[in-house]
């Protein structure tokens, strides 16, 4: 029990760092560290010289300060990191669940385009040599067409089967993959539908134009002989397949592929609307070679087609009908007048 009561005070002076011994009444008691001569009698513990207030914010890193952990771990640093990672991993989760939405804005924008702007072709056969070779992807423009523009002459366009012009499509033997990987890439205009069947020629006449095609050639539009270098070298403008003269009615195409040995086009199909296709069919005009890279160029309407004159009968239709149209009723006019004028006299 002495033994006891003997360690607590020890215990206390050693932490307060004051002494043990007698105190008042011969009572062992412990003297508080600090007090002493010349405090008189303040028992308020006094600071050392030059030290820091004991409130005052530990330095971080040191003793005292509440960020560490048990180790002298920064807490707030961890906290932070932890932080971070989180707002991570959330952003990660929230890219996944935006991609279908991505993908279905992606493919309506692909459709929109497709439907009112470009769209991608493939060249099926060798009709067009060598302005296109079989193989190449087109991009045609669908936009002038909306508008209500016609082709023009020169044109590279495509257009939908009018009828009879092309033979029926062979079944495909392609896998259920293939056939679902095509349908995919043909709904955003990658490629071309399977059950479209489209054609593209070069437009030699438009409506109210006459063509026409002897022996060796050359085309003649309303009487104006095309020099036309884009052929097939070796082939002749009328092919083996001479024509005209044809006059193509309003709204209404000639076409010809550049290729004229290997080409069923307007002069093969003479037997239905004298081989003229409507405008109405019409799905837009091939503007760029897009691939191959190495073939990439661009499809300019040939100098050939803007010779003077050309336009001139064709121009002239639509005034020769107009003055014809009026000429009854000037004279109707004239002749009421005459009576007026005989009454009066």
């Amino acid at each position: 029990m002495n033994e006891s009561s003997e360690a607590e005070p020890q215990y206390a002076a050693s932490r307060g760092g004051g002494s043990v011994g007698p105190g008042p009444g011969g009572q062992p008691g412990a003297t508080p560290s600090g007090v002493g001569a010349g405090s008189g009698g303040d028992t308020r513990p006094h600071q050392a010289e030059g030290a820091e207030p004991a409130d005052a914010a530990a330095a971080p890193g040191q003793p005292g300060d509440s960020s560490l952990g048990p180790v002298g771990l920064d807490k707030s640093g961890g906290e932070e990191e932890r932080r971070t990672d989180g707002a991570q991993q959330k952003k990660h989760r929230s890219f996944w669940k935006e991609l279908p939405l991505l993908v279905g804005i992606a493919l309506l924008l692909a459709l929109l385009i497709k439907t009112f702007l470009v769209q991608a072709f493939s060249i099926p056969s060798d009709s067009m040599q060598d302005t296109l070779q079989r193989g190449d992807r087109v991009l045609v423009d669908k936009l002038t067409a909306w508008f209500g523009s016609e082709p023009e002459r020169g044109e590279v366009v495509v257009f939908h089967d009018p009828g009879g012009w092309l033979d029926e499509a062979p079944q495909s033997d392609s896998g259920p993959i293939a056939e679902g990987v095509q349908e995919v890439l043909s709904f955003i205009g990658l490629m071309p539908s399977a059950e479209e069947k489209d054609l593209i020629k070069r437009v030699i006449a438009v409506g109210g134009d006459t063509v026409e095609c002897k022996s060796d050639g050359p085309v003649k539009v309303n009487g104006k002989a095309l020099d036309e270098p884009y052929i097939f070298p070796g082939d002749t403008p009328c092919g083996d397949k001479e024509f005209g003269p044809i006059h193509v009615p309003e709204g209404r195409i000639w076409v010809m592929g550049d290729h004229r040995q290997d080409s069923l086009d307007s002069r093969y199909h003479q037997n239905l609307d004298n081989g003229t296709v409507s405008t109405d069919e019409v799905v837009g005009r091939a503007i760029v070679k897009a691939w191959p890279i190495n073939r990439w160029g661009t499809l300019p309407v040939p100098g050939t087609f803007d010779q003077p004159g050309l336009n001139a009968a064709a121009s002239m239709t639509p005034t020769v009908a107009g003055f014809a149209g009026a000429l009854p009723l000037v004279l109707w006019r004239r002749s009421r007048l005459l009576k007026k004028a005989a009454g009066k006299g």
